[in-house]
């Protein structure tokens, strides 16, 4: 069922958006046996607009929507990914356009790389190391996106009184940029030594 924000946004000086009401599109990390992360990215079907690059699971939002329900609704559709799934750790605006037109991106992790299936948008869906997915032909919009969406990896040595849930799991600060929690010894990224963890305390020890 076709829902009231899909169709394409004309704005006065003549550039087509897709989604009237905006649009959105979802993030989803997941840890690798190596301690790095992967993200969850859609080939375009040839069909579609910029057919043949890569992007996030994504599209128009209805009216009645936040950027979350929608970039979730988008990612259950086109690579049948739920809810229950993932957990959202944050949102970013990612573009807006001169109209008033925007495209949010709700960042999430996911336990592990999960199956999927994908729809006729897709022409196939991969978890892609973070580390190469600028290898890929990026959809342009996502390309310039990427530069601020990426996480930093970062070791982390457990001592008492952690908590179990602290990793792996992506942490925004408040300078806007990610890091991408893990406790794999020798892993990517630099190491710091967290205990009796909690939110508050991750963002304070990052950024010592």
């Amino acid at each position: 069922m076709r829902g009231d924000g899909d169709g394409w946004y004309d704005s006065p000086d003549g550039i087509k958006h897709w989604g009237k009401f905006g649009a959105a599109g979802l993030l989803l990390r997941a840890p690798l046996p190596s301690g790095g992360s992967a993200v969850l990215l859609q080939h375009r079907a040839p069909w579609s607009h910029q057919g043949g690059t890569w992007a996030l699971p994504g599209g128009a939002r209805d009216s009645h929507e936040s950027p979350e329900h929608a970039a979730v609704r988008e990612a259950e559709e086109e690579a049948g990914i739920t809810a229950a799934d993932l957990r959202v750790r944050a949102e970013r605006l990612t573009m807006t356009a001169a109209s008033g037109w925007t495209y949010i991106t709700v960042i999430a992790d996911a336990d592990k790389p999960l199956p999927t299936v994908a729809n006729q948008e897709s022409a196939e869906l991969a978890w892609v190391p973070e580390d190469e997915v600028t290898d890929l032909p990026l959809h342009p919009g996502f390309a310039t996106a990427w530069i601020e969406l990426r996480a930093v990896p970062l070791r982390v040595r457990l001592t008492s009184g952690h908590r179990a849930d602290v990793v792996p799991r992506t942490v925004e600060l408040p300078d806007l940029s990610f890091y991408w929690l893990h406790s794999h010894p020798g892993g990517p990224g630099r190491e710091i030594e967290l205990d009796a963890v909690d939110g508050p305390t991750v963002l304070a020890r990052l950024q010592r």
